[in-house]
């Protein structure tokens, strides 16, 4: 046997891509802590805090306004099943964190979606599992974002909302504006 057969079984890490934005990070500079780089290893059992006490918090935001601690994610394992996940809680006394649409207070906690978006003051981060087979460890790679995660959406910028013709073509596309569509007979033509 080659020294290739007997080489251990290589097993595939879990790795948390995260994307970090804020509409001030230009000028504030408040992710200048954090690694961008390369992925960093976490010991499983390790909370991979987020806040702006680097005493306490592995990843650092320098921003007077994020809490000390402000929120963890743990990862573990689910009962009774290979699968492994993550858990996200708010340790922010003052500070509502939401998961996509989830809004969770002061030491709430849910399980981590695959794919969302956490957000918490003007932070908006987008975090994406990629699912590995390790229960030792997992990775963390760390992203940031040129333009805003989620896009702030008003009514007047909408649409309206008009019934589309069968054909899925709107008659509005090609009408003049101010003008209404006539109905005729289909003899007529």
């Amino acid at each position: 046997m080659t020294s290739f057969e007997e080489a251990e079984t290589e097993e595939t890490v879990t790795c948390l891509h995260l994307t970090f934005y804020h509409p001030g990070q230009e000028e504030k500079m408040m992710f200048r802590c954090l690694n961008f780089r390369k992925r960093e290893q976490v010991r499983a059992d390790d909370a991979a805090k987020f806040g702006r006490d680097s005493s306490v918090c592995r990843y650092s935001l320098l921003d007077t306004r994020v809490s000390r601690v402000q929120f963890s994610l743990h990862f573990y394992r689910k009962l009774h099943t290979s699968e492994c996940g993550f858990e996200i809680k708010n340790l922010s006394k003052k500070t509502k964190l939401t998961v996509n649409q989830t809004e969770l207070g002061h030491l709430n906690k849910i399980d981590l979606p695959w794919k969302c978006t956490i957000c918490f003051g003007d932070y908006q981060i987008l975090a994406e599992v990629q699912e590995g087979e390790s229960v030792d460890y997992f990775e963390t790679h760390l992203h940031l974002a040129e333009a805003p995660i989620l896009q702030e959406r008003c009514l007047p910028c909408l649409p309206s909302l008009q019934p589309v013709p069968e054909n899925g073509i709107s008659p509005s596309l090609f009408l003049p504006q101010g003008k209404s569509p006539t109905e005729i007979d289909e003899n007529e033509l």
